[in-house]
């Protein structure tokens, strides 16, 4: 096939590439320019957003022996992802911008632009597999698996997607980058934010939605506990940082237990609060089979690297609901609820919806 690999100037995007040529494809490499000013990004090897991310992809490229351009969406990326997150965070939900950068992005106006000019599908360096039953698998490496981002993505994005690395651990990747000759074979991963550039998320939330102020409130007796300078600060299960004025009655820390923009209020309480046994996600997406009539036993994820937890799986209204069979702690809005199916041969991703309640 044609393929277009993105690479992002990491390790793994660069294996994955070289992976695809070895498996016959006509691959072409592509970078993905994303920020409007890459100074205002991540330095150093801590995003995936730099210029020296884009010096990374093209060497790797000419390593691996493959065409190679940079493509600006910096546009749409700031559109799609920076004004989502900011606007997610004001309406007082939790968003996971790696997420919507995967559906809006990489398997979107990447995929549509791949295709319009006759590519067959796009290769990325994700951990996590696809089989030839098409079915979105974990990683073998649990560790790296990033299953649960792609588990937004629909069944016409699947079946023009690759993901060469599910089958291998990230060491094996590393050592076998080093055997090709890739300079990015010891670059340490990106984490955190890449379009922040310091990592203060309260501060580049407050640089753009302003200081305003409200209270703190007890769950249980309504009394004000303290101030805080926005709410887009603080996140549900958030236990540090409160600087609450009066201790509780037991002495126990107290959590945030949820955020109301209306009244710019944060209400907090005791850890046991934080307990939730139903979940309710908008904006559906099944791909692990024909759409369920009822009912699914399954296996639920409430955030990216969380624990599983049983739950019985319906979709109707245009929700997915999950009834978890044990609490889980500490879940926010904005987040994702994952469905999988377990199997021998790796959990089978079947939907995934935006936490909404």
């Amino acid at each position: 096939m044609r393929v277009l690999a993105a690479m992002s100037g990491g390790v793994d995007s660069a294996v994955a590439a070289a992976r695809a040529v070895d498996a016959g494809h006509d691959v072409t490499g592509v970078h993905l320019a994303l920020a409007r000013n890459p100074q205002t990004y991540r330095s150093g090897a801590r995003g995936c957003c730099t210029l020296e991310d884009s010096r990374d992809a093209r060497r790797a490229a000419d390593v691996i022996g493959i065409p190679f351009y940079v493509w600006d969406m910096a546009d749409r990326f700031h559109e799609d992802v920076v004004d989502d997150f900011v606007s997610e965070y004001a309406a007082g939900r939790t968003p996971n911008p790696c997420l919507r950068c995967n559906e809006k992005i990489k398997f979107a106006a990447v995929l549509d632009r791949a295709v319009a000019l006759g590519f067959d599908a796009v290769v990325t360096g994700h951990h996590a597999r696809l089989g030839p039953d098409g079915l979105l698998r974990r990683s073998v490496d649990l560790g790296k698996d990033q299953s649960y981002v792609l588990a937004v993505l629909r069944r016409d994005q699947l079946d023009r997607s690759i993901f060469p690395l599910g089958d291998s651990t990230k060491s094996q990747v590393r050592t076998e980058a080093a055997e090709r000759g890739l300079a990015v074979a010891d670059k340490p991963d990106s984490h955190d934010i890449c379009f922040i550039a310091d990592g203060d998320t309260r501060r580049f939330l407050a640089d753009r939605l302003g200081e305003t102020p409200g209270d703190i409130v007890d769950a249980q007796t309504g009394a004000v506990l303290g101030t805080h300078q926005g709410a887009y600060a603080y996140t549900v299960g958030q236990r540090r940082g409160l600087a609450l004025q009066t201790p509780a009655p037991d002495g126990r820390p107290r959590y945030v237990l949820s955020i109301t923009p209306v009244t710019n209020t944060v209400t907090v309480g005791p850890a046991a609060a934080l307990d939730v046994s139903e979940v309710a996600g908008d904006r559906p997406v099944w791909t692990g089979g024909p759409e369920p009539a009822g009912p699914v036993e399954c296996e639920v994820q409430l955030r990216a690297h969380g624990d599983v937890v049983p739950a019985t799986v319906t979709l109707a209204g245009g929700q997915l609901h999950a009834a978890l069979h044990r609490p889980a702690r500490g879940i926010a809005a904005g987040q994702a609820v994952v469905a999988y199916r377990p199997d021998p041969a790796g959990d089978v991703v079947l939907g995934s919806a935006t936490i909404s309640s």
